[in-house]
């Protein structure tokens, strides 16, 4: 699949694991929720990059105690019309201070791509190619929004207040 971060199409340097695979050592990973939360001290103590791919119908919170050594959380949208991920990605960024990359994965159309953004995602896998183009092509489109997000970017209202008092 196709993987677009920060608006470049890339190459994932991540490793899918299977539930019963064996851990591969010095490669970054992708491991199941199941698996991890099974015995995550052992998991974090590799000396590699560690992403966890994360259910909707679960909640972050079970996460906390472990992000500082994740470097990645990858949010399922089983279903276009199924948001679950957009509120965990709001919770992850805003209440529970994760910094690493949050890549949504799944069934996501193009005309959520900005949204997802705006939640905190910053890389997003594509099942069609030309989606990848489009979500790259996406990231740059808006540099103003009304509605604080989760991307870091400040509403338009404060944006403009900044610029009036440094004049």
């Amino acid at each position: 699949m196709p993987l677009v971060k920060a608006g470049q199409i890339i190459e994932d340097r991540y490793v899918r694991i299977l539930d019963d695979a064996p851990l591969p050592n010095g490669a970054p990973i992708i491991i199941a929720a199941n698996r991890f939360l099974a015995d995550p001290a052992a998991i974090v103590a590799r000396d590699a990059p560690i992403g966890v791919l994360w259910p909707n119908d679960r909640k972050v919170a079970e996460l906390v105690s472990w992000l500082d050594r994740l470097s990645l959380i990858a949010l399922v949208f089983p279903k276009f019309r199924d948001g679950r991920a957009y509120s965990q990605a709001r919770l992850l960024r805003e209440r529970y201070g994760f910094r690493g990359e949050l890549r949504a994965t799944g069934d996501v159309l193009r005309d959520q791509f900005i949204f997802l953004i705006r939640a905190g995602f910053d890389s997003l896998e594509v099942r069609k190619a030309a989606d990848a183009a489009a979500f790259a092509e996406a990231v740059g489109r808006y540099s103003v929004f009304y509605q604080p997000g989760a991307d870091g970017l400040a509403p338009a209202a404060i944006a403009r207040d900044r610029g009036a008092s440094a004049r």
